[in-house]
């Protein structure tokens, strides 16, 4: 047999995550009955824009919880590169989800806008947007670390939003509590203005990264140096390699690569290189699937699907 591919190996799959969106809809939830009751204490077209993000928050909870459990599916005869990418749809839903609530702001603080109404029980109402704030901020801590530690968009993307509810919640705090102190009852809609521009960052943030994941983008820059440590070893002692390319879905990364050896070498001994090299990469990658070829290194057709000639110049 003049080459051989090697069988994709058996590699651990992602941690199922979806736990944690129960989390994030409990968090969502709460926040939203205590800024709902912060608006209807103050009238403030702010608290209301904050209460309004914290309904996207809770949509987007619930589509992650969906997405979590259809990517902790198993591979199926119909999908035999398993179902991460679903993480990719929860996190484009809540991009489209914050781009909506950052249009209903908007026209909800432009009507303000052109009719500036007095704030009522200011005070009580702020400490109950301070209430829901710090809510967000412990549980959009707790979803980041799980995202990273898990490699899950999903769970980032809901940290990352939940982050933004609090920056914005403190947007608001400021402006309510300018307006209070100044009696210029136009700041609140102002406020309410910026912070429809800060979501619709935020939203169109997400769809870029979950775009990029659809499309099959590579793998993170610090993985992919990861990978070639590993090649670099092996190439020291002659081996050689090209066609490796790099893909990532959700929280599975998948390495695939020619391996060129000298066409001596038996079937058995090649075979065991590309165990090694598989293991390697799979260590230094968490969640890695790999597939490796066999090629002999002398054999100028090794070369043509990569356009180069033994020397690894351009093939004429």
């Amino acid at each position: 047999m003049r080459e051989t591919v090697a069988a994709p190996p058996r590699t651990g799959a992602p941690v199922p995550v979806a736990r944690y969106a129960w989390l994030a809809i409990g968090a969502s939830i709460a926040t939203l009955l205590l800024k709902t009751a912060a608006w209807r204490l103050t009238g403030s077209v702010g608290l209301l824009s904050d209460a309004v993000e914290s309904i996207v928050n809770l949509v987007a909870g619930v589509m992650a919880l969906a997405m979590l459990t259809l990517a902790a599916r198993p591979p199926d005869e119909q999908h035999a590169y398993g179902h991460t990418k679903a993480e990719y749809l929860a996190s484009a839903t809540e991009g489209g989800l914050i781009l909506v609530a950052a249009a209903g702001i908007a026209w909800a603080a432009l009507k303000r806008l052109s009719q500036p109404t007095a704030l009522e029980q200011v005070g009580f109402g702020l400490a109950v947007s301070v209430a829901a704030s710090l809510v967000n901020l412990a549980v959009g801590w707790i979803l980041l670390q799980a995202g990273r530690r898990h490699s899950s968009i999903a769970l980032e993307a809901d940290a990352r939003h939940l982050f933004t509810d609090v920056w914005t919640s403190a947007g608001v705090l400021v402006g309510v509590g300018a307006v209070w102190a100044t009696g210029w009852r136009r700041l609140d809609p102002i406020v309410a203005l910026f912070v429809a521009a800060n979501i619709v960052w935020t939203g169109v943030s997400l769809l870029r990264r979950s775009t990029s994941g659809l499309l099959d983008a590579t793998l993170a820059p610090a993985e992919q140096a990861a990978v070639q440590r590993v090649l670099d070893r092996y190439g020291d002692t002659g081996i050689r390699f090209h066609a490796v390319l790099t893909r990532q879905a959700g929280a599975r990364r998948f390495v695939s690569m020619h391996v060129l050896v000298p066409g001596t070498w038996t079937v058995a001994r090649g075979h065991a290189l590309l165990e090694d090299i598989e293991r390697d990469v799979r260590n230094s990658v968490p969640h890695c699937t790999v597939f490796t070829h066999l090629e002999p290194i002398e054999d100028e057709v090794a070369y043509k699907d990569q356009q180069l000639d033994r020397d690894g110049r351009p093939d004429a």
